[in-house]
């Protein structure tokens, strides 16, 4: 379906005449999706959403190799190391779901500047722990803070950026990617230079100094949003308030956009969407869109959580190999092929699109899942070095496909109404998946050996029969448009 209106012709030509006429919500969202909004403001916007994102994945992996320390130190049981790695879990499924309905209700804005504070406080609290249950509260509590930041930071992305080429909403949201893996990659970098600092006798404490850190950036974080952040203008349109949209307009973009004399500005302001608002997910034309996300979202992060945070515990245990080797590989894997294979998602989401990319890598997970489970527990440096790069091929893999793209498919097909329950239901099962995954893992691992590679074996299976069911390309999908038509025709 076609993005113009005879209202987007307008909208250019008063553009090329200095002045952007909008008469409606459309003509903003076309403004956007055009490409002729653009500013370095709107794209340091498009950065500290990234920045979310980043902190987000920080959060989750800090505690990833001090596993072992914690259950030491609390002298836990399988299962309760099982719960101090999923609280943060439970507490991201609640965020997301509230945080969901939030973005789309008051705002992107309130929501974002809201939620960071929850990083700032969590990190010290978990950091300065004296028992386990202050520990699994604070990571909780940071978990609600995470749930909470992905909606409304991927609505970001895509509410900030055009609808095709270079910067699109396609490009953006799989950027989400590559500053995951930037974050973990940071995460174990920080692992790796305080191994070196502290003293010997005192390494059992690095993973409260790693946890602890993550209040820096967020700080940082938290001060370029209160000065760059701003309202995004596409939402604040559908609410019927075009002034507030054109003044965004003028602030983030740069663009002289007015309010025309013959503007259609609602006659009362549009009704704010309650949590019922969920069930539209499941009505012509989404519920398909909504089931093959969230069936996508659930491979993805099985296979993520499973193999991605599960590094230190694959490589420490399964390969049997030492402190100093499992944190090198953890950040080797990290940086040289999760996270170029993000930069490639972003590279190639506007020009060969999701659906190809992510079968594509889930089709690599496969094999290499196949390979390690053959191999097993390995003997001798050869066979390591072999599990290692299929280690990486998976890495590799997850960065371009699954994990690049699932952002893609829980929000580009769905418009700006209800764009952030989207994102927020499809994190949340994702996150009941993720806490379930990071719960048993530690179990399994200790039980089956190297047996658990052929449990997350069924990762890449539901990812690919997921995608085969049903070809659906999001990436320069205009939902909003799609949604004006419906409304049109419904009269």
């Amino acid at each position: 379906m076609s993005s113009t209106s005879p209202l987007s012709v307008t909208t250019s030509k008063a553009t090329a005449s200095g002045t952007a006429l909008i008469r409606s919500a459309a003509d903003v969202s076309d403004l956007v999706n055009s490409g002729t909004a653009r500013s370095r403001h709107a794209k340091m916007i498009v950065v500290i959403a990234l920045g979310g994102i980043f902190l987000d994945a920080y959060d989750l992996s800090s505690l990833a190799y001090g596993l072992p320390d914690i259950t030491a130190q609390f002298g836990l049981s399988s299962t309760m190391a099982g719960t101090v790695t999923a609280s943060i879990s439970v507490g991201s499924l609640l965020g997301a779901l509230v945080g969901g309905w939030l973005v789309d209700r008051i705002g992107r804005y309130r929501v974002f500047m809201a939620n960071m504070l929850f990083f700032v406080v969590t990190a010290l609290v978990c950091a300065v722990a004296q028992d386990v249950w202050t520990l699994i509260g604070a990571r909780f509590v940071m978990g609600i803070g995470v749930g909470m930041d992905i909606p409304v930071a991927i609505a970001f992305l895509a509410e900030f950026s055009r609808l095709r080429g270079k910067g699109s909403k396609g490009s953006r949201t799989a950027a989400w990617s590559p500053a995951w893996y930037t974050a973990t990659s940071g995460c174990y970098l920080v692992i790796m230079v305080l191994y070196f600092l502290l003293p010997h006798a005192q390494l059992g404490w690095l993973w409260r100094f790693t946890v602890g850190f993550g209040a820096i950036p967020a700080l940082l974080v938290l001060v370029l949003r209160r000065r760059y952040m701003n309202e995004s203008p596409t939402w604040a349109a559908e609410q019927g308030d075009l002034e507030g949209a054109a003044r965004i307009l003028r602030a983030s973009y740069g663009v002289d956009a007015r309010v025309a004399d013959d503007a259609r500005v609602p006659a009362a302001r549009p009704h704010r969407p309650g949590l019922a608002s969920y069930a539209r997910l499941f009505t012509p034309p989404y519920r398909t869109r909504t089931l093959q996300s969230v069936a996508v979202g659930i491979a993805e992060t099985f296979g993520y959580n499973a193999v991605a945070f599960g590094l230190p515990i694959i490589i420490a245990t399964l390969m049997t190999q030492g402190p100093l080797t499992t944190i090198a590989s953890s950040f080797a894997l990290n940086l040289v092929f999760a996270l170029t294979g993000g930069l490639l998602g972003i590279r190639w989401a506007s020009t060969r699109g999701a659906w190809p990319m992510m079968s594509l890598g889930f089709a690599i997970q496969l094999v290499a899942i196949t390979a390690l489970a053959c191999i097993g527990r390995p003997s001798g440096t050869a066979v390591v070095t072999a599990g290692i790069l299929m280690l990486g091929a998976f890495m590799f893999a997850q960065g371009f496909g699954p994990g690049a793209h699932i952002m893609s498919y829980a929000s580009l097909g769905f418009p700006t109404s209800m764009r952030g329950v989207s994102i927020g239901f499809n994190q949340a099962v994702l996150r009941l998946g993720s806490t379930l995954t990071l719960f048993f893992f530690p179990v399994l691992s200790s039980g089956l050996g190297t047996g658990v590679y052929w449990v997350i074996l069924a990762a890449p299976v539901l990812g690919l029969t997921a995608l085969l069911v049903k070809r659906w390309e999001p990436i320069g999908f205009d939902a909003d448009a799609e949604e004006r038509a419906r409304r049109e025709a419904a009269g």
